[in-house]
């Protein structure tokens, strides 16, 4: 009993002590905002841990402490974690419900989240209270931007500016939108202005050192980076950009040395060691490169960007019995198969596709072969594996796996009518692919030429395709024309990206190789995981759709004829396709398309058997003389358009600079 009660006393007194302390903690005003000014401190500094943990000490002295939520919220938003964020603003926002200011942040962390509809909302109830609040006007330019509508940004700034010409965010943010657009005399005039205004701030002389960089003024680019490090030493993204622009003008041994100072600081700065291995390669030390990548992977497996450099020094430096080969091929294998697990059978056969480049004989081929079964092509499937056996990998299984699909093939069309599919070139496009050296992303250099990489990868495996093998990085568009000309290419594509941490963007320029022309424009926007290698596909994409077919009559019997597309090819049966007269068609001067006389045609054909690869069909003639012959073209007419609608997205690159100029 005397236990219970010396129990039941200490637990009273324990308590009533913690109750007296958490009520001495909470009326403590005077600590509350010591800690809540320490915390400012350290917002100046952009040391935005520290800077939180003070706002989180204070707000457990004074829940009710509105300003502490919302620099708590702000620190969140700068660490780009825009769901705390949201959080924490929403919290100070019901506590102060007047304060513009904090609603603002909340449409900025709105606008981030990409929840535009709710952000544009906020910034309304702003500026219905008031017209001209700078902080609402910066937030309605970035949802512009967020919207894809960079000219009604533009316009909102340059009608700020005027109430307000001294501001510094004002004006970098019309010299960059300004840039944005190609205008880079516009650009530069902004950005001057604001050097001029605020000289001493180390901010504006990294934006000055971007904007330059984006015009290829790359000595005062350097120049401005370069101020910016010796007003705030140590200052990362300035070290990043001037690691970035010194290897833009081929000093790689200097961007090395940036790049090691920066992963001394922080050693999972991933941007920094794909510019370390990078700039390795283009030194042509391909084993070093390949050790420096290795050792990035291995911090960060999933880096698209380092994982493709990695793959191309290999393909580039190493035999193909190199034991180094099989490592780095076996990651995509794994990846296939897991993919394959969970039934993303276009996704698997891209990672196959990589590591079989990597690889080629490795005996995972077999497994691509399943993988093409699967999607309906037993003669490809047949066709690897051959491949197979003739590599000497064949066994008992595969054999008999051999012998069966001999047996299922012997009534296809190829066999009846006599042709090897494999044999038959329906390649009819050719077509090159580039990037221009001068293009480089804001966040990795010649990543135009990595997304170049992907997306001529992906059209090696479309049948109608013949992508070209050039040399992807091109000095300028001047060469990529010559070279694409000199080449005989249909046409030839420029890539270049737009990103940032999250997100990107891709844009593929096609130009007619005769002329030079432009000829169709396509942009993928992706975010998330794989996003670099979704975005090539998605450009792939686009241009194989909008693409003319074309073929081949291969062989004519009496009133048939057999062409080299076949189901594969999106070939139906019933579609009727023009018969023109071999070597009379030409690639249209501007534009995609195919043009030739109507004299040129000479006759038709309808579809009546369709194979994996190949089709058979009536033969008409055009006109009183048959004038159809092996060789012929056929030009595919599709009933409605082959073009794809064209993507849109926000530039990537451009929102992340706004969003980091606060």
């Amino acid at each position: 009993m005397r236990i219970k009660i010396l129990l039941c006393c200490t637990l009273f007194f324990t308590l009533f002590c913690t109750e007296l302390l958490i009520a001495q903690t909470r009326s403590n005003p005077a600590e509350a905002a010591r800690l809540f000014e320490r915390g400012r401190s350290f917002m100046a500094q952009e040391d935005w841990y520290s800077a939180a943990e003070s706002f989180l000490d204070c707000i457990r002295l004074n829940q009710a402490h509105a300003e502490a939520h919302a620099d708590l919220a702000e620190c969140y938003y700068e660490l780009g974690e825009f769901d705390e964020a949201l959080t924490w603003v929403r919290r100070a926002r019901a506590l102060s419900r007047t304060n513009t200011t904090v609603a603002n942040l909340e449409a900025f962390t709105l606008i981030a989240l990409g929840r535009l509809d709710e952000a544009s909302r906020v910034i309304n109830e702003v500026l219905a209270r008031e017209p001209y609040n700078r902080e609402a006007l910066f937030a309605a330019g970035e949802l512009d931007i967020a919207r894809g509508r960079p000219s009604e940004a533009l316009i909102r700034y340059r009608e700020a500016v005027r109430r307000f010409p001294d501001d510094r965010r004002l004006l970098i943010s019309l010299a960059l939108v300004s840039g944005s657009m190609g205008d880079n005399v516009t650009a530069l005039s902004f950005i001057n202005r604001a050097l001029q205004q605020h000289s001493g701030d180390y901010r504006v002389y990294y934006y000055a050192a971007y904007t330059y960089a984006r015009a290829d003024r790359l000595a005062d680019a350097a120049s401005h980076a370069v101020q910016a490090i010796t007003i705030r030493p140590n200052h990362t993204p300035s070290l990043s950009l001037l690691a970035n622009i010194r290897y833009r003008s081929g000093q790689y041994s200097e961007a090395i040395q940036l790049a090691d100072q920066l992963i001394s600081a922080n050693r999972n700065d991933m941007g920094a060691w794909y510019l370390k291995g990078l700039s390795t390669v283009r030194l042509g030390r391909g084993d070093e490169a390949i050790a420096i990548l290795g050792n990035a992977l291995a911090i960060d497996p999933n880096h698209e960007f380092i994982r493709a450099v990695l793959a191309e020094t290999l393909i580039a430096n190493t035999s193909l019995e190199d034991p180094r080969r099989s490592r780095w091929a076996a990651w995509h294998f794994n990846r296939g198969r897991d993919f394959r697990g969970r039934n993303l059978i276009e996704q698997s056969l891209f990672e196959y596709q990589r590591g079989l480049r990597i690889n080629p004989y490795a005996q995972e081929r077999r497994e691509y072969a399943d993988l093409l079964r699967m999607q309906g092509y037993p003669a490809r499937y047949l066709e690897e594996l051959r491949f197979l056996r003739d590599m000497g990998h064949g066994d008992r299984s595969l054999n008999d796996a051999v012998e069966s699909f001999t047996s299922l093939t012997s009534n296809a069309l190829f066999l009846r009518w006599q042709v090897n599919p494999v044999e038959l070139n329906g390649r009819h496009w050719n077509i090159a692919v580039f990037s221009v050296a001068g293009q480089s992303s804001f966040i990795h250099a010649d990543a135009g030429t990595v997304a170049a990489s992907f997306v001529k990868e992906i059209l090696v495996h479309n049948r109608s395709v013949s992508a070209m093998d050039l040399e992807l990085r091109q000095p300028s568009f001047s060469q990529a024309y010559r070279t694409a000309r000199e080449a005989n290419a249909d046409y030839f594509l420029v890539l270049s990206t737009m990103e940032n941490e999250r997100d990107i963007t891709l844009r593929g320029e096609l130009f007619v190789g005769r002329t030079g022309a432009p000829a169709g424009v396509f942009t993928t926007y992706r975010t998330g995981a794989d996003r670099l290698r979704n975005a090539s596909r998605g450009i792939a994409d686009q241009l194989s759709a909008s693409l003319p077919l074309r073929g081949r009559l291969v062989v004519r019997r009496q009133a048939q004829g057999l062409i080299d597309k076949g189901r594969a090819d999106r070939v139906r049966v019933g579609d009727v396709y023009d018969i023109v007269k071999s070597g009379r068609s030409q690639i249209a001067n501007t534009g995609i398309g195919l043009t030739y006389a109507a004299d040129d045609i000479v006759g038709s054909i309808t579809i009546q058997n369709v194979d994996e690869e190949v089709a058979a069909g009536l033969l008409t003639r055009n006109g009183f003389f048959d004038r159809i012959e092996e060789g012929d073209e056929i030009i595919f007419r599709v009933p409605g358009s082959t073009r794809t609608e064209q993507e849109t997205g926000a530039n990537p690159e451009l929102r992340a600079l706004l969003r980091t100029l606060r």
